[in-house]
């Protein structure tokens, strides 16, 4: 499969990383409309999603600033990707919480400001990770899809442009 020699050009321009930018300030902005305006509360691994959508924007925003060459362009896409990879990660957990059956969700849990004060921060990743109630309850959906599972698809994206701009950077550096 070939990637077109424009799209590679675009991927790895600083028009490319801005677009990244963009398309996480905008997820970020949709999280924070349905947390604010639609009154959503955000579960602790809905936290975890947005401190990945914004490790992924923070990096593509340098890599839009500095627009590095080879091996720098290398380094940016991949601490993208390893970004939206835990991204995904959380956003498939909570997913799965949410498809499990009624009887096999786990019991609600404390909130992620109560296990940040009480817990080492190791054990508030675990406890996290593991999820809770609140984690498994659906408030809101999209063409019968949920929040979490929209997360999916979008951490799917962004890795795609990820592998998309690694794939770039090894054919060829551009000026």
């Amino acid at each position: 499969m070939r990637t077109p020699f424009r799209l590679q050009k675009f991927a790895v321009s600083r028009l490319g990383y801005l677009a990244q930018v963009l398309a996480c300030a905008a997820l970020l902005g949709a999280g924070y409309y349905l947390e604010l305006v639609e009154e959503l509360a955000p579960c602790p691994l809905c936290i975890f999603q947005r401190i990945a959508y914004f490790g992924f924007a923070v990096v593509a925003l340098l890599a839009t600033l500095h627009a590095p060459r080879l091996k720098g362009r290398q380094v940016y896409s991949g601490l993208m990707l390893l970004c939206a990879l835990a991204g995904l990660g959380v956003a498939g957990r909570q997913t799965w919480l949410q498809h499990l059956p009624s009887d096999r969700i786990p019991a609600c849990g404390p909130d992620l400001a109560y296990m940040v004060e009480m817990y080492a921060p190791v054990d508030v990743l675990r406890r996290v990770l593991h999820g809770s109630g609140d984690c498994a309850k659906v408030d809101w959906t999209f063409l019968s899809l949920s929040i979490a599972e929209w997360s999916v698809v979008c951490f799917v994206l962004l890795i795609a442009t990820c592998l998309i701009q690694l794939w770039a950077t090894r054919r060829t550096e551009w000026r």
